[in-house]
């Protein structure tokens, strides 16, 4: 049986290859959605029901002749190819306005981001396996230094746990690629030394050649990304998967956060007990 496809590519390459096997109404679809991906990344079933000139039930069937549990499921993977091919948020925003025909004001948007911010806050403790937050936080407590690295939209969770990492006394390394020197200052880890990377799809080269350097030198390896199937995931020691909110095409960062800010504050409480009796009871800075 053949899996649920994972990326657009894979996805267009079965519907090609079926396509000669589906029925009439199947195929009408299957022309409709690789001849406009980019109106099927955000329409609506409805609308999209409608343009295709088939009821919206045909559209459901379709996305479950291909492993999907429903459409808005294969809509994921349309709206994960605007995003790799259309980096430039300009051109998404056009595309968006041009596939839905809406315009929202800013308080549209606020309440849309925020809504979806809350929905996988709420998710986000269901999704990550304890074990895995014990076993990260094992690696960085036996780390002499842990290093740390995300680029382009993931430098920001990077730097944040990096400075939070210093704020509860663990020396801590940004690996920043200033002057693109990303593999030079890979090579200042130590052995007795671990690296997190944080990536998201399309994962950066940078990270991948992180993840791999790691792996050779045998340095423990800790992951935050956002699918177990992602490249890094696989050479990770530990992986732990984020799902974001997405608006419009807009994947945000607020899940990445609270869980890098989890780790760090949860490695300053074990330091704490460690040192609990033996310091000379001066408390750790906090991190504000």
């Amino acid at each position: 049986m053949n899996q649920t496809p994972q990326d657009f590519t894979t996805l267009e390459a079965r519907i090609t290859a079926d396509y000669p096997a589906l029925s009439r109404r199947l195929q009408q679809t299957a022309r409709f959605l690789l001849d406009h991906p980019q109106e099927v990344a955000f329409a609506t079933v409805a609308k999209l029901a409608d343009q295709a000139g088939v009821t919206p039930s045909t559209l459901i069937r379709f996305a479950n002749s291909f492993g999907f549990k429903g459409f808005s499921e294969m809509q994921q993977l349309f709206r994960a190819r605007l995003v790799d091919e259309l980096p430039n948020y300009t051109e998404r925003i056009r595309a968006v306005r041009t596939a839905t025909g809406e315009t929202p004001d800013s308080t549209e948007l606020l309440w849309e981001f925020a809504e979806a911010n809350r929905e996988v806050l709420d998710q986000l403790p269901g999704r990550i396996d304890p074990r895995h937050l014990e076993q990260a936080l094992d690696i960085f407590e036996k780390a002499e230094i842990v290093h740390v690295m995300g680029a382009r939209r993931s430098f920001v969770v990077a730097s944040y746990m990096a400075y939070a990492l210093q704020h509860v006394d663990k020396r801590t390394q940004l690996v920043s690629g200033l002057g693109g020197m990303h593999l030079e200052q890979l090579k200042s880890m130590g052995d007795r030394d671990a690296l997190m990377v944080v990536s998201f799809s399309p994962y950066a080269q940078e990270s991948r050649e992180a993840a791999e350097e790691a792996k050779a030198r045998g340095l423990p390896l800790v992951v935050i990304t956002d699918s177990s199937l992602s490249p890094l995931a696989r050479l990770a020691d530990v992986s732990l998967v984020v799902h974001e909110a997405e608006v419009k095409s807009f994947r945000g960062l607020t899940a990445s956060l609270c869980l890098t800010q989890t780790l760090a504050i949860a490695l300053g409480v074990r330091q704490d007990k460690a040192r609990d009796g033996i310091d000379d009871g001066n408390d750790s800075p906090a991190v504000r």
